[in-house]
């Protein structure tokens, strides 16, 4: 495979990404029996793949509950202006939230979602107070406490699915 015609994922790169998803501590000798090549060549894939920033790195499944975080929030924010200079300011603040793991700007009735993590609801309390009202420029914020976690992918199936069919 020439790096300079590369045009996208093979069917055998989404087979060694299919593996990476399952287990990204796999070696390349395990990787390349899976999907059937040398572990030279799932090397040499794997490698490609990281320098087109397909694989964007590597990290370690956390269960945060085994650390004393077993609440989990999903919070909806509004802002009182959707002016740019707003957006910007609200973004740099956010970033900044010790307690948030994820964040996002949506469509809809809302404009950001984000995910906090927390271990009461004391704490939470607290995360409310001092961290998400001082954030610039919000009118709204709604919380939704997750009661069950049914099932938590770091890949959509589908995607593997749907460009192994390319």
């Amino acid at each position: 495979m020439d790096e300079n015609e590369w045009r996208g994922p093979s069917a055998t790169d989404m087979r060694l990404l299919q593996q990476l998803v399952a287990d990204g501590r796999a070696t390349d000798v395990t990787l390349g029996e899976k999907i059937h090549l040398s572990s030279t060549a799932t090397a040499r894939r794997r490698k490609i793949l990281e320098d087109r920033g397909v694989i964007k790195g590597y990290t370690a499944d956390v269960d945060k509950t085994r650390l004393g975080f077993s609440i989990d929030v999903l919070v909806s924010i509004e802002l009182s202006s959707q002016a740019e200079t707003a957006l910007n300011e609200f973004e740099e603040a956010v970033v900044r939230c010790p307690s948030m793991s994820f964040c996002s700007f949506v469509s809809g009735e809302t404009d950001f979602i984000m995910m906090i993590h927390v271990r009461s609801f004391e704490d939470y309390d607290r995360v409310y107070r001092r961290e998400l009202s001082t954030l610039p420029h919000v009118a709204r914020i709604r919380s939704s406490f997750l009661m069950r976690s049914v099932e938590r992918r770091p890949l959509a199936p589908a995607i593997l699915q749907a460009m192994s069919l390319i």
